[in-house]
């Protein structure tokens, strides 16, 4: 039953994107908040597909705690692909760092250099790398728009619990605005890489924000202390 579930979900995920994806063709050369607008109907529309095939909730915790400063960037874990549109929602277009391949898939990738997301080679010492972080303070500046990034640098089990990048903390530094941490259990019910998927309540929690001025490695341990802490949580839900 549950195989059948996943494959009706499947079918109507990846075909109800694709038609998403080819109306909204026209954003590509319009100001970029109607391919914004336009991804937050994707997102809305996987979590119409979640509650009705799966009967699966998704839950928004601590959104207040959004509005308890003025510019943020965000620091998530990464479980699923659910997430990257997921946090649309309650972000309204948030401004995402990807590796550099995905801006190359057809449809999926124009979509991704229109929002202003941020490319990164992976491993290797390039002239982009270099002034990564120049990058994403001219992106962020310009747009108004929350960083997002997931210091995991990685999707990973529900019960993994991989060391954070030391990169989150560069960013951090350079950046220097309050951080929100974002811990979820979205693998529950989204397991990475399986066509397999769970009915299961899918908790996103938005916790208190940390301020600037900490040292890098401190605010690696604290976000990772706190993003693990609450998953944790999330796990017996």
């Amino acid at each position: 039953m549950q195989f059948l579930k996943s494959l009706i979900f499947n079918f109507f995920l990846f075909t109800g994107l694709i038609t998403i994806f080819i109306l909204a063709i026209p954003t590509l050369v319009l100001p970029s908040k109607f391919t914004i607008f336009f991804g937050r109907i994707s997102a809305n529309y996987i979590v119409f597909l979640l509650k009705i095939i799966l009967h699966s909730r998704v839950i928004f915790h601590g959104v207040e705690n959004l509005k308890k400063v003025d510019n943020f960037f965000i620091a998530s874990a990464h479980q699923s692909m659910f997430e990257t549109f997921a946090l649309q929602i309650p972000l309204n277009g948030p401004i995402f760092i990807l590796k550099k391949e995905l801006l190359n898939i057809p449809l999926f990738g124009w979509y991704l250099r229109k929002i202003g997301s941020i490319a990164i080679v992976r491993q290797t010492t390039t002239k982009e790398n270099l002034n990564f972080f120049d990058k994403i303070k001219e992106t962020i500046e310009k747009s108004k728009r929350p960083l997002l990034i997931f210091p995991q640098g990685t999707r990973v089990k529900l019960d993994e619990r991989p060391p954070f990048k030391k990169g989150a903390g560069r960013i951090y530094k350079a950046l220097n605005l309050p951080c929100i941490p974002v811990a979820l259990n979205t693998g529950k019910v989204w397991p990475k890489n399986s066509f397999m998927k769970y009915t299961g309540d899918i908790h996103i929690s938005f916790l208190e924000p940390i301020m600037p001025g900490k040292e890098s490695n401190e605010f690696i341990k604290e976000i990772e202390d706190k993003i693990y802490t609450e998953i944790k949580k999330l796990e017996i839900r």
